[in-house]
């Protein structure tokens, strides 16, 4: 039902951004090539995905966020993905493997980051005082808030419709694998 498209065979709306992706990994993602299915998902997830970005979060802050999300919401493809970006930036083997198995994580700060973000899931975003406080406290801001809420919702997209196309895990991703099953992920 949804097809490994090339930047040949895509809809002429999703081409573009399917051939910037080839050029950027040096060949199109499975996600990617049957989320082109439809340009409109596609190009949103990527847009919103450029402004998650460029909020104030750190990379690793914004990690933090994205892993949360997608072992939340069993995605192996982001899971495995995103484990290697966190390597890419030398994070801890500690944090990363908290961040796999939806554990507390080692540092104080980042843990602050990953319980705000899971309330916010929890609560669909009606957050108790005191659990943004105790963000805020962290060091965190009320943008910072505000930006959780974008990643939250820029990685749903992705973790929905991966889940959706059931997107296979590219070989660049082997060595990453993560099953859901494993930590008890809801399905």
């Amino acid at each position: 039902m949804f097809p490994d498209h090339t930047p040949e065979s895509a809809p002429p709306a999703a081409r573009p951004t399917m051939a910037a992706t080839a050029k950027k990994f040096g060949h199109v993602p499975a996600a990617v090539a049957r989320m082109a299915t439809s340009p409109e998902l596609l190009n949103g997830f990527l847009k919103l995905n450029a402004i998650f970005e460029a909020t104030t979060l750190p990379a690793l802050e914004r990690e933090v966020v994205i892993m949360t999300v997608a072992a939340r919401n069993g995605c192996h493809v982001c899971v495995a993905m995103h484990t290697a970006s966190l390597e890419g930036l030398s994070a801890a083997p500690e944090l990363v493997t908290a961040l796999r198995a939806q554990a507390p994580l080692p540092s104080a700060r980042l843990e602050a980051l990953r319980r705000f973000a899971s309330t916010v899931m929890d609560t669909t975003g009606d957050v108790p005082p005191a659990s943004l406080a105790a963000f805020v406290e962290a060091g965190f801001t009320p943008r910072n808030a505000l930006e959780v809420v974008l990643g939250i919702g820029t990685y749903t997209v992705s973790t929905y419709a991966n889940r959706l196309i059931q997107a296979p895990l590219d070989e660049a991703f082997a060595a990453h694998a993560w099953d859901p099953e494993t930590v008890g992920a809801s399905r």
